[in-house]
């Protein structure tokens, strides 16, 4: 186990409790990547399905590399968003899509 920073990410669902850790440097990338195309998509918002293909169009190889497997750090990372409420999933609207709060 290493010694570096971690970010603790929760899930917005009604009675689950369960929270991971990932590290800090994951979730800020992450994070920093997901808040752009978001933000970038304007009000009509951003189609979740999209959201797997964008990041990885945006990482370099490197990042890629260290980052291990995209989805299931990309989900720890949006779920955390929010319930921080830094985004939103918009109502009504299928398939999902997900804008800033």
């Amino acid at each position: 186990m290493t010694d570096e920073p971690r970010t603790v990410c929760r899930t917005p669902t009604a009675g689950k409790s369960g929270v991971t850790r990932i590290p800090t440097w994951k979730f800020d990338l992450l994070r920093g990547h997901i808040l752009s195309i978001v933000r970038d998509a304007g009000p009509e918002g951003y189609p979740m399905a999209s959201l797997k293909d964008a990041l990885a169009e945006r990482l370099t190889e490197d990042e890629a590399a260290r980052l291990g497997k995209l989805g299931w750090h990309m989900m720890a990372v949006k779920l955390e968003m929010e319930v921080a409420g830094d985004i939103a999933r918009m109502p009504k609207i299928t398939p999902q899509h997900i804008v800033l709060a």
